[in-house]
Order: structure tokens, then C-alpha cells, then sequence
């Protein structure tokens, strides 16, 4: 029997939804409403519905509002492709490009810019639902939400590399239970995903990236997971957020560089770091603020080189070189076993001067750092008009002169931690009275 609980917008009868998918999407989770009214009828009554966006371009301009249980939103097909890169391609060489736009299931954002600090107003789609029990179950999947353009900030940059726009890709706002964000592509958009008080929420198999802010978890939440995505945010951006959140699992994610921080933490407990590779052209790559505690950060690279892009040479997140790649405000945090490489032009370390910190305890007690591993070195830093090509030759690159480094910093705030085997004796730097410490054996020449 055929299931009416299908439903294809480009065979729904009311609006257009190449002219506004918005209005097309809100009129089909009316009729889902109006036909799954009895929330019991022989022991179910509203089994939500399936929303399929076939491959194409579908302008945005009126907000959809979820506010059902059990809803899927898919598509056939991510359709990221780099509008950066497009964007800062002379325009003379366009017609020249194989495709100007990304493409997939893909939504245009055409809705006004939100104000300032009000994502939610900006958003294609907002999740909002008071009462009990909580919304659940939500799914996007596996179409794209581009943001179409950046816009001037006064910056003085070019309005397409400001990641400003007021437009934000998934807005949820209320309490929401075992939702899934997979196979997503989010393109230009101002914050591509915001989520408020999660619990058993799952962002997997996502490209994220060319985005203000990425992934950002607010106001509480519980038992989440952050896996296998591609991210990438700008740099005053978040790539990944989280905020009193307790057993996170952040895993397996590659994070690009420009964001202003790879993993960002407020207030996060007895959550897990693990196995993802980070990239970042400043400091302050990943941060446990507010009382972090109890998290393990593990077996994860750190890769800290230099803008190689003309068109974002120089900009940085005001962040200078003594932040440490991985800082930590929080009692009893585990540091394992993670490989660090930091690759910078000793002429560009910020203050002039000063030995670069990879690891800075600043505050709490009883965190552990074990047999964590540091390859510094002094590179020459440059630019290219290539972006593509000037970041893998970076990446690449292998041989050049050692770089002083500090490997642990341990500030006077922060006493009774533990540091084995994550620096020589000169490279950690920390009260020997009221810290444990042993320092890696050094080769002698």
C-alpha cells in the first residue's frame, strides 16, 4: 500500500518550491498536523513523515518551523562545493569554471539577515517546541544550505570573505531528544548549525564549511556525538562549540584551519576528544574553559602552520603564540598520547620574541599529560593566489630548521597535575613543588 507519509516537493500542490521551498515545506508539516491529530490510535497516531527534496535549486525565502516529532528532511545529495574559492577567482575567468555554484538537493537562503546575535531570525529552518514531551527525533539529511553570499562588515575585506550574513542553515531552540544531522553540506552561511539543550543528538558525516561558526551546542545538553564531519569555520568563528555539556564524544572529525578554534569547550564535563585531525593557522586550536573537567583529549593531531592564502594573509583570531594550542581551565582532564606540530616562521610569533606554548594548564588541578608528542619547526612563511595549491604544498612541506617550544606550560593557577613524557626538563615549565613531572630523556649529541 502506498505510504501518504511521503511526500516530494516538487509534487506537492501548493507553492513553488523552486520559488520558495519555505512555504512548500511549512504547508506539507501543516497536513501532516492536521492528518496525525490523535496522539493515540491503536497504539500509535503520529508517525511523522519523510520530506524528499529531489536533486536541484530551491530558493528559501519564507522560514520553515518544525515543531512535530519523527520529521525527515531529506535530499540526494551534499552539494558543497567551495564558494571561497569561486568567490576569489578573478571574474574574468568564470565562464571558464566547470560550475559556479554548489549544487545537490540544494536550498538558497534568500530570507532577511537576522540581528545581531539572533540566529534564530536569520534561519531557514527553525526547530521550536515548548511543552513535554520534548521534540524528537528531527532528521536532516543529505541536501545542501547554502548561504549564497557574505556581506560587508566593515572590516575592509571583501564582502565574500567576511562570513557575515545573518543567515544561519538549522536553527533548534527548544529541548530536543535523538535528533540527526547527517550527510549534510552547509555553505556561506553566517552559523550553519546551532542546537540548544541536546540530549542524544547525533551531527555525523557532514561538510561543514566556509561557515561564520560551524557546530555550536548551547545552553546544555547530554550525551551527544560530533563524528566524522568535515568542518570548517572562519576566524571569528566557531568550528566546534560546546557548552555545559556532560559525556560529548567529538571523534573522528577533520577540522579545516581559519576558524578561530578547532574544539571549543565552556563549562563541558566527562566528555571525549579523540582521533580527529585539527588544523589551525593561529593559537588557541582547542580550548577547555569555565571548569572544564574530566574530559580525556587523545591519540588527536595538531597541525599549527601559517595563512598560506593571499586573500586571508595576515588575518589571525587575536589570539598570540603563549595561548598554547591546547589550553585548560578544569580539574582532572586527561592528555594522551596526541602528536602536535607546530610550523610556523619564528619571525611571525606573537609577542616578538617568545618561545611558543603547545600545551598551557591555566587553571584547576589534577589534570594528567602523558606521552604526548611535539615536532616544532621554523618554516618561511608565504602566500599564494592558489588556495588549493599553496595549502597542500604547505602541508607537504617537511624539512626545515627546529623551533624552541614550550610543550607544557603550567600557570601558578593550576597545581597538583601530572606530566610525564610531553617534554625535555627545559621544555615544561611548571612548579616542581606542587606539580608531578617527568620529562622526556633527550638524546645527547
Amino acid at each position: 500500500m502506498p505510504s501518504n507519509n511521503r511526500y516530494d516537493v516538487t509534487e506537492w500542490p501548493a507553492g513553488n518550491p523552486a520559488k520558495d521551498i519555505g512555504e512548500v515545506i511549512n504547508s506539507i508539516i501543516a497536513d501532516i498536523k492536521a492528518r496525525q491529530g490523535a496522539a493515540d490510535v491503536d497504539d500509535g497516531g503520529k508517525p511523522g513523515a519523510v520530506i524528499y527534496l529531489p536533486p536541484g535549486d530551491y530558493h528559501l525565502r519564507t522560514q520553515v518551523l518544525i515543531d512535530i516529532s519523527f520529521l525527515r528532511i531529506e535530499g540526494s545529495g551534499h552539494g558543497f562545493t567551495s564558494s571561497s574559492i569561486r568567490f576569489n577567482v578573478p571574474e574574468e575567468e568564470w565562464p571558464d569554471l566547470h560550475e559556479l555554484w554548489p549544487g545537490g538537493s540544494r536550498v538558497i537562503v534568500d530570507l532577511p539577515a537576522g540581528g545581531a546575535g539572533d540566529s534564530a531570525a536569520g534561519a531557514a529552518f527553525l526547530v521550536a517546541r515548548e511543552g513535554s514531551p520534548r521534540i524528537s527525533s528531527v532528521e536532516f539529511s543529505n541536501f545542501c544550505i547554502d548561504g549564497l553570499h557574505f556581506t560587508a562588515d566593515g572590516s575592509g575585506r571583501h564582502p565574500e570573505n567576511t562570513y557575515a550574513n545573518g543567515k544561519t542553515g538549522i536553527h533548534v531552540a527548544s529541548a530536543n531528544d535523538s535528533f540527526r544531522v547527517t550527510d549534510m553540506g552547509f555553505v556561506y552561511l553566517e552559523n550553519a548549525l546551532t542546537i540548544h539543550k541536546a540530549d542524544a543528538l547525533s551531527i555525523h558525516h557532514n561538510f561543514i564549511a566556509e561557515c561564520g561558526s560551524c557546530i555550536e551546542l548551547r545552553g546544555w545538553g547530554q550525551a551527544s556525538k560530533i563524528t566524522d564531519n568535515l568542518v570548517g569555520a572562519g576566524p571569528r568563528g566557531h568550528s566546534i562549540y560546546a557548552e555545559n555539556h556532560g559525556g560529548l564524544l567529538v571523534t573522528a572529525n577533520n577540522v579545516f584551519p581559519r576558524g578561530a578554534s578547532s574544539v571549543h569547550f565552556k563549562g563541558v564535563t566527562r566528555s571525549s576528544v579523540t582521533n580527529n585531525r585539527l588544523h589551525a593557522f593561529y593559537p588557541g586550536m582547542v580550548r577547555l574553559e569555565e571548569n572544564s573537567s574530566e574530559n580525556l583529549v587523545a591519540t588527536n593531531h595538531f597541525l599549527r602552520d601559517h595563512e598560506p592564502w593571499t586573500p586571508f594573509f595576515g588575518v589571525d583570531n587575536g589570539l598570540d603564540d603563549l595561548t598554547g594550542l591546547l589550553s585548560i581551565s578544569g580539574n582532572n582532564n586527561s592528555v594522551i598520547g596526541n602528536h602536535f606540530s607546530e610550523v610556523v616562521d619564528a619571525n611571525e610569533i606573537r609577542p616578538e620574541g617568545a618561545t611558543p606554548v603547545i600545551i598551557r594548564l591555566t587553571a584547576g588541578t589534577g589534570n594528567f599529560v602523558s606521552t604526548n608528542h611535539v615536532v616544532a619547526m621554523d618554516v618561511d612563511a608565504a602566500s599564494s593566489d592558489s588556495c588549493f595549491e599553496a595549502q597542500v604544498d604547505a602541508l607537504l612541506a617537511t624539512e626545515a630548521a627546529d623551533l624552541a617550544v614550550t610543550a607544557v606550560l603550567v600557570d601558578p593557577g593550576s597545581a597538583r597535575n601530572t606530566i610525564l613524557d610531553s617534554g625535555s626538563d627545559t621544555q615544561v615549565v611548571a612548579d616542581r613543588a606542587v606539580n608531578a613531572i617527568r620529562a622526556t630523556p633527550t638524546v645527547g649529541f
